[in-house]
């Protein structure tokens, strides 16, 4: 959700979905996380954690990332309950990435509008999440003043990966 912010405020128009079946958020131990489902509010989620252990979830940023989250929108979104098309789709950890190219195998596609689905690793940490809200908003710039995307693509995630150092992931798929 960090670069969701970010982006917003540089003038994207920005949506974020996650991909898995539930929402997981670190809990106590990591075998132990918080488990919601996607219909739960991110301020019921804060309420819970917060009486749950109010010091740990403050420490570790997770009632600040739901904070911060809330005044977004009012809960997450499942990407593959998603009718909506997009022009670009940024992921930011692989697994994600391969969720989403599966949703594509399974969705009915009529070959109208291009996707490009790029990923970022990007740790799941406040320090690399703002870090990488950056990257991708420079990213998204360079992608967004490319007079021929489709053929100058390639290229413009080559001069990227060189300067963050960071591998990048690029599948083109249709809706």
């Amino acid at each position: 959700m960090e670069a969701h912010s970010f982006l917003s405020k540089k003038g994207f128009n920005v949506q974020s979905f996650g991909t898995g079946n539930q929402v997981k958020l670190p809990g106590p131990a990591l075998d132990k996380p918080n488990i919601y489902d996607f219909g739960t509010t991110y301020d019921a989620m804060y309420r819970d954690l917060m009486q749950k252990d109010y010091e740990l979830y403050t420490q570790n940023g997770i009632l600040h990332m739901l904070d911060r989250n809330r005044r977004i929108k009012a809960n997450p979104q499942r990407f593959q309950a998603s009718m909506a098309k997009f022009d670009l789709i940024i992921t930011c950890e692989e697994r994600v990435y391969d969720q989403v190219l599966e949703d594509f195998e399974n969705r009915e596609q009529n070959n109208e509008q291009a996707v490009h689905i790029i990923n970022i690793d990007i740790q799941d940490n406040h320090e690399e999440a703002t870090i990488g809200a950056f990257m991708i908003c420079e990213l998204v710039t360079m992608l967004c003043i490319s007079e021929d995307l489709d053929n100058e693509v390639d290229e413009i995630l080559q001069r990227f990966e060189s300067k963050v150092k960071r591998p990048v992931l690029h599948t083109v798929q249709f809706y």
